[in-house]
């Protein structure tokens, strides 16, 4: 689950994060509230989307008096912003930060991430910060440092000093640096997060360091003891069959093709959306209804694909470990007259009551396309588009 900017530093605050006072709003009476509050004659008013980009979009403004403050926020609560993070359709922003500015003299990233091939939580640093950490680690993969991270969050000393080093850190500045370092991969750790990433970390005239950006994604399967981050569950940045997705406990992501997927398992969906390809379709979706599913899931589940205009034929593929394939069919029928299902309908089971599920589909009456196989499922719901058998 992704957070807001301001959400991601409300935690680091509580790790000791060096971070610029701040405020949100949300109206124009709040963003006057806040200049009250924090007694501020300028600052940086930032809307609040889960899409990076915001400062090339526009979303980024200096205020330098308090008028201008509230302005320029009440200017930027209810923009749309569109780039490619964002898709077509856009995210409003429906409230802003407003924060001290502070005195720029060098930008640095950190942040932390699960090294999946390693198997271990890891910091990666850069004195390059303010830029795509991507394209720095493309072009200029010296100026990229990892080091790994305990389980228990820690870091070892020796691997705070090369940090510093690496980073061109001295006296007190490598001190702050190197415990910011600390805070932030103990809070990576202890909040199950899959990303938290402080770009830019930066350096004052002085020598202060503080983070005026931070972004937190949290791991969606450990939310049930995050309380207060599950909270921070913000639906107008998702689009309205995602929140219906989550209401009714699937996992869904929209796509840009035009079929259809219902499956159980993410590794049986990401495998079933890889042979669509292979068989030169697309798919409009992922749609993981899980190991649990009724036939009310599955209902859920169809409304959700068939609320996409784009979907062309749907393509379900049950294997019945744990679930029953007889309560899938079962749930299809259902689904399908319920729903009056019009396009190509491509169901594949394998598994638990198989034969029974089979059955129950053939004597259903309706015209669903029997597949045997992943192959064969795919093959018949790209045929089925093309008007094909």
């Amino acid at each position: 689950m992704d957070t807001h900017e301001y959400q991601a530093k409300e935690i680091l605050k509580k790790y000791g994060m060096p971070i610029p006072d701040f405020g949100v709003a949300s109206s124009p009476a709040e963003a006057e509230q806040v200049v009250q509050c924090l007694g501020l004659s300028e600052a940086v008013v930032k809307i609040q989307v889960h899409a990076g980009g915001r400062g090339k979009a526009g979303g980024v403004k200096f205020a330098k008096s308090k008028d201008e403050i509230v302005s320029i926020a009440k200017g930027l609560i209810g923009m749309k912003m569109v780039n490619n993070q964002t898709g077509p359709q856009g995210i409003i922003a429906h409230k802003v930060l407003i924060t001290k500015p502070v005195d720029i003299a060098k930008e640095f990233y950190l942040g932390a991430i699960i090294d999946r091939e390693n198997a271990t939580a890891i910091l990666i640093a850069s004195p390059e910060g303010g830029m795509e950490i991507e394209e720095v680690a493309e072009k200029t993969p010296e100026k990229i440092l990892k080091l790994p991270i305990g389980l228990d969050g820690s870091v070892k000393p020796y691997h705070l000093i090369r940090l510093a080093n690496f980073m061109g850190w001295k006296g007190k500045t490598a001190k702050e640096g190197m415990r910011t370092t600390v805070s932030l991969a103990k809070a990576f750790i202890e909040t199950d997060a899959s990303l938290l990433e402080i770009n830019p970390l930066v350096e004052t005239g002085e020598g202060e360091i503080w983070a005026i950006d931070a972004k937190l994604s949290v791991d969606d399967n450990a939310l049930f003891r995050q309380k207060e981050i599950a909270s921070f569950y913000d639906p107008s940045q998702v689009s309205e069959n995602e929140v219906a997705a989550k209401e009714h406990d699937l996992a869904y992501i929209s796509l840009e093709g035009n079929i259809g997927c219902m499956v159980n398992g993410a590794g049986l969906a990401m495998s079933t959306m890889d042979i669509i390809h292979y068989y030169g379709g697309k798919p409009a979706n992922f749609l993981d209804v899980g190991g649990g599913a009724d036939k009310e899931k599955v209902a859920a589940g169809f409304k959700i694909i068939l609320s996409d205009p784009n979907v062309q034929a749907i393509l379900v593929n049950i294997f019945g470990g744990i679930m029953n394939c007889a309560t899938i069919a079962e749930g299809v029928i259902a689904a399908s007259k319920e729903l009056g299902i019009k396009v190509p309908l491509i169901v594949r089971l394998e598994g638990t009551n198989v034969e029974q599920g089979r059955k129950i589909l053939q004597e259903s009456g309706l015209e669903i396309i029997s597949a045997n196989g992943m192959a064969d499922a795919a093959e018949k719901a790209v045929a089925a588009l093309k008007g094909g058998k």
